[in-house]
């Protein structure tokens, strides 16, 4: 199984960015946590991380032609905004968990929408870095389920 991890804007900041809504452990810390998960369920992993929409939206579209079986999500900032990154991941058609450290739903109210999540099978939230974990494992038990 390969699986690509797509961080959104300002996750580069964890440990730094509002550490009583996101945590003190750094964006360093997140990439090991995803790794090692990985490398303990025997999944190819690529992590991704951009302040940026379009590149976000051209490594979702590249994903479709590099092999990937699965996405993992947070779009950050984008949820929220981002109908391009909507589109690329109905594109793609390729099963996708979206994932949020914080719980948004109890955030500011422009917060409530996800359009990302819209093209994703399950959504992640309010767990920290548990979250990533919770959805590659999903993912994996999906993609076994269709063999």
């Amino acid at each position: 199984m390969k699986l690509l991890v797509i961080n959104g804007p300002n996750l580069n900041m964890l440990g730094l960015r509002e550490p009583d809504i996101y945590g003190k452990k750094t964006y360093n810390d997140l990439e090991n946590h995803i790794k090692e998960v990985c490398a303990g369920q025997n999944i190819e992993v690529d992590i991704f991380q951009s302040n940026h929409e379009g590149d976000i939206v051209d490594t979702i579209q590249k994903s479709y032609y590099n092999g990937v079986d699965a996405i993992v999500i947070n779009p950050a900032a984008y949820t929220h905004t981002s109908v391009a990154i909507l589109d690329a991941l109905k594109a793609v058609a390729l099963p996708a968990v979206e994932v949020h450290l914080s719980d948004v739903r109890t955030r500011e109210d422009f917060r409530q929408i996800s359009y990302a999540g819209m093209a994703c099978i399950k959504t992640y939230m309010g767990l920290g870095f548990e979250g990533y974990r919770q959805a590659i494992l999903y993912l994996k038990d999906h993609l076994d389920g269709q063999k």
